[in-house]
């Protein structure tokens, strides 16, 4: 039995990493069903910044009640992974505990501590199109980049080399 714990803190924003089981690139397949969970979600709570890609995403959310962040990913996961159009293959353990084989069971969080630390998270979330895909943020459809582009956070040709080199240190996956 694990001893990990969830740490909660009020007013703070939180950036999760939600990967599907095995790496399984379903989620830009089913972009749509993606969406429509993450609104079906019966916690309050914003998003700020967020990216998908095929197997998993990255969000930075504020929940009205922080103590609630689990309750939002595990209602968005279950909300998708009930309206699939597909069966996967499920292990025995998988059926036992009730799971669908569509997410990996655990995810990361990390509470936001400063306002570097909040620009490091954003950065991160929007450099994933060139970290996984080789694809710039500008030309990456699956993410917040452009409404921060046009929220004047970024200019639209951000993730030069430079950038880069501040952002590659960072694993948060």
């Amino acid at each position: 039995m694990s001893n990990f714990k969830r740490y909660y803190s009020e007013n703070n924003i939180v950036f999760l990493t939600i990967v599907t089981y095995n790496r399984n690139p379903i989620l830009i397949k089913y972009i749509k069903l993606l969406r429509e969970s993450l609104k079906f979600v019966k916690y309050k709570f914003k998003i700020i910044a967020g990216i998908v890609m095929p197997d998993h995403l990255h969000l930075l959310i504020n929940a009205e009640n922080s103590s609630e962040y689990p309750k939002i990913v595990a209602s968005f996961k279950s909300h998708f992974s009930r309206n699939l159009p597909k069966n996967y293959n499920q292990t025995l353990a998988q059926i036992k505990r009730g799971e669908k084989g569509i997410w990996q069971r655990k995810y990361y969080d990390h509470i936001i501590r400063d306002e570097n630390d909040f620009n490091r998270h954003v950065d991160y979330i929007h450099y994933n199109s060139v970290k996984h895909q080789n694809i710039n943020p500008c030309d990456w459809e699956y993410s917040t980049f452009k409404l921060f582009v046009k929220n004047g956070y970024y200019e639209m040709n951000w993730c030069n080399f430079g950038d880069k080199n501040n952002i590659i240190g960072l694993d948060l996956e």
